[in-house]
């Protein structure tokens, strides 16, 4: 029975990937034991074990990008989580620790490489994490999202796979019944407007203003909304004052049926969102967060758009009327639309989980 232990958290973006990476090796081997290592206050501490994983908690602590006071509880932290690390994996005595990035792989990847045990990273993005970059220098292999990602690692252990992602994305079918269920009118096109499981204020506020200017389209389009738990009442209450066909939530679960009735989605660029949107051939207008870290969300939604699948506006000079005008220029060429969907799904790779999973696999025999 091979033992897998898996970091990585601080945000969902890290999170996900993991659980999916685990989950598809319980899927190839149901022998497999798979333990999280992760921090002990983190969001990773909430959803590893709502799936079902043994996780294990470490304090961890991200460096101050200037030298000031707080670097020093957050050594004594880094330090406290790399002994626990040291201690875990001395017990658990892993075949391979999978990293996914965030804070807590630093400790935890590297008791790994103290210990002689093999390591892998999984990057959701196109512009690497520091702690992933750092890590590269010995993994074993190196799995990546994007293929412009490849410059920050060794091309000798990178492989281009893609994110990976539940099985049922992209596997609903658009049918009639989808969107009775939904409220929509299958003779509209469908707009899927989400800032992510939280939401996101600048692209809600952006989405009301263009409001006025979708006015003359209202019965071509209808709008599904994720606004995030903050804004719900305040997005929702607009609609109301439109005639625009709409269905409002703060959130989405599961997401796959309204992925399948999609025409064009408004979103953010995180490295996961693009995947599932890819994986279902989507066309997007891209938002990218402004103050992400390096730049990533960018450069993800660049990579789409220079092959077509995609465009990409600036938050910082967004209005609601170029949110429209672009709307409208995209959902109004049927050829264009089309296109994209296509070469959206041309980027997209279901099966990623899947094959990360067999190379793991791979890796353990090898070492075994």
């Amino acid at each position: 029975m091979a033992r897998i232990v898996i970091s990585g958290g601080g945000t969902g973006g890290h999170i996900y990937p993991a659980i999916g990476i685990a989950k598809e090796l319980m899927q190839l081997d149901t022998e497999t034991e798979v333990v999280f290592v992760g921090g002990v206050d983190r969001l990773e501490s909430t959803l590893v074990p709502q799936h079902g994983f043994r996780f294990l908690p470490i304090s961890v602590a991200g460096f101050p990008r200037k030298l000031t006071w707080r670097w020093i509880p957050v050594v004594y932290n880094v330090c406290s989580g790399f002994m626990k690390s040291l201690w875990l994996l001395k017990n658990l005595k892993p075949s391979v620790v999978v990293g996914t990035g965030g804070y807590v792989c630093g400790p935890v990847l590297f008791a790994a490489r103290l210990l002689g045990i093999p390591t892998v990273i999984q990057e959701q993005n196109a512009a690497p994490g520091l702690t992933n970059r750092i890590l590269a220098r010995w993994a074993k292999a190196i799995y990546l999202a994007f293929e412009t990602a490849g410059t920050h690692f060794p091309t000798e252990k990178t492989t281009v796979m893609g994110n990976p992602i539940r099985r049922t994305i992209g596997a609903v079918e658009r049918d009639r019944e989808t969107y009775d269920s939904l409220g929509l009118d299958p003779e509209r096109k469908t707009v899927f407007v989400m800032g992510g499981s939280q939401g996101a204020q600048a692209i809600n506020q952006n989405v009301m203003d263009a409001l006025t200017d979708l006015a003359p389209f209202n019965q071509q389009l209808q709008f599904v909304h994720q606004t995030g738990q903050v804004d719900y009442k305040a997005v929702k209450g607009r609609y109301q004052t439109s005639s625009l066909r709409h269905l409002v939530q703060p959130y989405f679960d599961p997401i796959e049926t309204v992925y399948s009735v999609a025409d064009l989605m408004v979103c953010r660029a995180g490295g996961m969102t693009i995947a599932e949107i890819a994986a279902c051939g989507i066309p997007a207008v891209f938002i990218p967060l402004p103050t992400a870290a390096g730049d990533h969300q960018r450069l993800n939604a660049q990579a789409i758009a220079d092959a077509g699948g995609g465009v990409v506006l600036n938050q910082r000079t967004l209005t609601g009327c170029k949110l429209a005008e672009e709307i409208i220029r995209i959902i109004g060429d049927p050829q264009k639309q089309q296109r994209m969907a296509y070469q959206s799904r041309q980027l997209g790779n279901p099966h990623a989980g899947e094959e990360i999973a067999q190379s793991i696999f791979s890796l353990v025999k090898c070492n075994s």
